[in-house]
């Protein structure tokens, strides 16, 4: 006698494609997210995909509560470290020089010395 293969029930999981795991975001946690986005140098949840690691979900401004508490949380983790580096008192004299340069001067110097510039 040939064994029959035994049918196992395939166990499906609740979570749909698309679909998050959680309760979705406040209104109060994607306005801070925006915000923090915003001053991280993004104009929106889009243009960050990419240098976030934003999923297409989250690129359209769909977070669970979960996921922006995360993002908040490394956001504002990376606003406060670069806090201290950026500001001017700790600038060396020519950096703090090179900052108060007009645009179009600085690319001119720029180029001149190779470089590429562009407007942003």
């Amino acid at each position: 006698m040939v064994p029959r293969p035994s049918i196992h029930k395939r166990s499906h999981s609740t979570m749909t494609f698309g679909k998050p795991a959680g309760p979705p975001a406040s209104g109060q946690q994607l306005r801070r997210l925006n915000e923090l986005i915003q001053a991280a140098g993004h104009e929106d949840f889009r243009d960050a995909r990419g240098p976030l690691g934003l999923n297409q979900r989250q690129a359209a401004g769909r977070f669970t509560r979960d996921e922006a508490d995360e993002l908040i949380e490394r956001l504002e983790s990376e606003e406060s470290n670069d806090a201290p580096t950026t500001s001017r008192a700790k600038m060396t004299d020519a950096e703090r020089r090179a900052q108060d340069l007009p645009d179009a001067i600085l690319a001119a110097e720029l180029q001149r010395r190779g470089w590429i510039v562009v407007e942003p």
